[in-house]
């Protein structure tokens, strides 16, 4: 019993990235205005914020635990999708070839999911 419950721990330790590790690979870097919430996503080589339009940094995702961090292709559009421990909330977004917004997708915790189209800053 004991060998499993390690054996579980390592599986999940090797599953979860510290926002520190991020790596954005072909994703677009830059910023994108969510108008909704009247906040930016900003996407850098390491690091992915949330920030007022100001520059106040709201959320800090390199100092998160992140899980299921992945960097994939859908068809020929770049993206990206990541599960936030501590914010609960599991991110996907994908940049169309097409135009310049990017596509944000977030699953909540017994809330519908929250879609919305990304203007590029």
């Amino acid at each position: 019993m004991k060998k499993v419950l390690i054996l579980l721990v390592m599986i999940l330790a090797v599953s979860s990235v510290f926002g520190a590790d991020i790596q954005l690979g072909q994703f677009p870097l830059g910023s994108w205005l969510d108008s909704n919430y009247n906040a930016v996503w900003e996407f850098t080589t390491n690091n992915i914020r949330i920030l007022a339009p100001g520059g106040a940094v709201l959320y800090d995702f390199s100092t998160k635990t992140l899980e299921n961090f992945r960097v994939f292709l859908d068809g020929t559009q770049p993206g990206i999708s990541f599960s936030c421990v501590e914010s609960g909330r599991s991110y996907r977004f994908l940049k169309p070839l097409t135009n310049t917004d990017v596509t944000l997708q977030i699953d909540r915790t017994a809330r519908d999911r929250y879609t919305v189209s990304l203007k590029r800053q």
